[in-house]
């Protein structure tokens, strides 16, 4: 007797099955995106073409950010990527940056940004210090009147019981807080 006979039956004419996403070369499920692109556009035909192109595109963007937020994590020591990882990845690349420029990522926080002029060196602070001194000494222990803009003096003179801003009314408010300074002391 021979061996095991293969019959016609079991063989296939086309060989191997492969799906549409394994012959396009992509991890992303073609048919799904040719589904999706065709019920947005209900009236015109769209080609599988299409949908392996759209595939391939979101394929390269989710490694892409995948790669750059898995780096964001080694920084911070975590072997998981969450919210803030994605967000500062997407903000370090210029071009996923401008391509999610409207996008909000929930709990993805802020940049980290600390402006310069918080940061005082300390020969900065004594610089800033001895400028102080400098001018409480040229002060003068007169009291300081508060000026009204000048639009306001020239309504008070054709206006009379409004402000007026005269020499003498300066004079008086100026003995009036002197006195009150004198009484509390």
């Amino acid at each position: 007797m021979a061996g095991p006979t293969t019959s016609a039956r079991g063989a296939r004419k086309g060989g191997d099955r492969k799906s549409k996403s394994a012959r396009a070369g992509v991890l992303f499920s073609v048919p799904r995106f040719h589904r999706y692109i065709k019920k947005s556009t209900p009236k015109s035909r769209v080609t599988m073409a299409a949908a392996v192109y759209t595939a391939a595109v979101i394929e390269y963007l989710t490694a892409e950010v995948l790669e750059l937020s898995g780096n964001a994590a080694k920084d911070h020591k975590k072997q998981r990527i969450n919210a803030r990882h994605i967000f500062l990845a997407v903000s370090i690349d210029e071009e996923l940056k401008k391509l999610l420029n409207g996008v909000t990522i929930p709990q993805g926080g802020v940049l980290p940004h600390i402006d310069q002029f918080l940061f005082k060196t300390k020969g900065s602070v004594e610089a800033a210090s001895q400028s102080v001194s400098k001018t409480d000494s040229s002060r003068s222990n007169a009291a300081v009147t508060p000026r009204a803009p000048s639009a306001l003096t020239s309504k008070s003179a054709s206006a009379p019981g409004k402000f007026s801003t005269s020499a003498s009314t300066a004079k008086k408010t100026a003995a009036a807080s002197s006195g009150n300074a004198n009484s509390s002391a």
